[in-house]
């Protein structure tokens, strides 16, 4: 049995992902895009078009080319974003690492992904610098002063002016986070930007986020959930997006109530932690409308007391990597959820559970795989066809 989206079909745009991420950004000009929660530095969304633009024209100038990659080594922070779209907008390819890799992690993900670049923060330097030796990257960038590195802001030194690149929005390659998948070590995934706008488009439908909202992305961007359906659905949308460096409950209670923000994605552990920390009650949360929850199972006991406790909807996530990131979602104007159900398909997006062994369909109730057929699965994993052909069957059905 194959289940569909509630919502019909949508036309996808086979533009570049720049392009559509940046579509209304004029609409918006004078509007808060990013703001740093450290820091308290913000950036319009005019200020952040020309900062795109700077940056890729300035890597264009040191040699960047279509097709080369270029790795982000950093915390959360409005650089994240600044850097996946100039390279983007340059036809390169960003590959996200953990800040948490040790040298030897950080070595293995430069060397299969090809990256030729690569951008960190001053307090990862050390093992950025180290590992950059060791697969001899081409130049390093910070977010600072940081000796043995070129300061990252030195690249919007320029006029803008970006070079014309001919992208293939099907074909082209621009992000490749790793992920184990269902077995093994990592894979680069690769993903196309016809995958993350599709990715957009369909949470556009949705209604996951709306042009007043401000939400928070506390949530790593070197996992596709803080970056793109974080950050790049803010900027698509028209919403401000908060960047915190890391997890701290304190400066991210502080954050919220600060910067009123009323959308919040999250995962499990931050959930339990707003349902039962003393430190909620110091905090004015009253703007919080909404929290969406994904990246590992939330109990419904946990679920109700932090919505009882903040007066806040909770809303379901599901996906994978491979997935660009989600194939399920539970909707804003469902009336009635299922407790703890991830809600249904995305539009444009099928699945079917199957049994393990024989890979029929299984009726209501059986337990067995869930796979999913969509624009947003992957082109495949990089240098890895077989590992490719095991997720993704003949007739384009991704198994989780």
């Amino acid at each position: 049995m194959t289940f569909k989206s509630p919502y019909p079909d949508i036309a996808i745009p086979e533009v570049p992902v720049v392009d559509f991420i940046l579509e209304n950004a004029s609409r918006f000009s004078a509007k808060p895009a990013l703001v740093d929660a450290t820091t308290d530095r913000s950036l319009t969304f005019a200020e952040l078009t020309d900062a795109v633009n700077r940056t890729a024209a300035g890597l264009a100038a040191r040699g960047f080319q279509k097709g080369d990659v270029f790795a982000i080594h950093a915390l959360n922070c409005p650089e994240y974003a600044i850097a996946f779209l100039g390279v983007a907008r340059l036809g390169g390819i960003c590959t996200m690492v953990s800040p948490l890799f040790n040298e030897a992690e950080l070595t293995t993900q430069l060397k299969d992904s090809g990256a030729n670049y690569l951008l960190t923060d001053p307090q990862l330097s050390d093992t950025a610098l180290a590992a950059a030796r060791a697969v001899n990257i081409s130049e390093v960038f910070a977010l600072g002063e940081v000796d043995g590195a070129t300061s990252f802001r030195s690249l919007l030194d320029n006029s803008g002016k970006v070079p014309s690149v001919e992208i293939d929005p099907r074909s082209d390659i621009v992000a490749l986070p790793y992920s184990s998948g269902t077995t093994g070590l990592p894979k680069g995934v690769m993903l196309t930007h016809y995958n993350l706008v599709a990715m957009l488009s369909q949470m556009e439908t949705v209604d996951v986020l709306r042009s007043q909202d401000t939400t928070i992305c506390v949530v790593p961007c070197y996992h596709l959930y803080g970056l793109h359906i974080v950050i790049d659905l803010a900027l698509r949308t028209g919403a401000t997006a908060v960047t915190l460096r890391q997890f701290d409950l304190e400066k991210f209670l502080r954050a919220l109530e600060k910067y009123k923000v009323n959308v919040v994605p999250v995962v499990p552990p931050i959930v339990l932690a707003l349902s039962g920390s003393p430190l909620v009650e110091r905090f004015d949360l009253s703007r919080l409308e909404a929290l969406h929850c994904g990246a590992a199972p939330l109990s419904p006991e946990v679920a109700n007391a932090c919505s009882e406790r903040l007066g806040v909807r909770i809303s379901y996530g599901y996906g994978m990597t491979e997935l660009s990131s989600l194939s399920h979602l539970s909707y804003r104007n469902a009336e009635k959820h299922k407790p703890g159900s991830t809600g249904y398909c995305v539009p444009n997006t099928v699945c079917k559970i199957i049994d393990l062994e024989s890979k029929n369909d299984l009726k209501p109730g059986e337990k067995g795989e869930v796979c999913v057929r969509g624009p947003q699965v992957m082109k495949g994993y990089l240098g890895q066809p077989e590992a490719t052909a095991e997720i993704i069957d003949s007739e384009g059905w991704l198994h989780t």
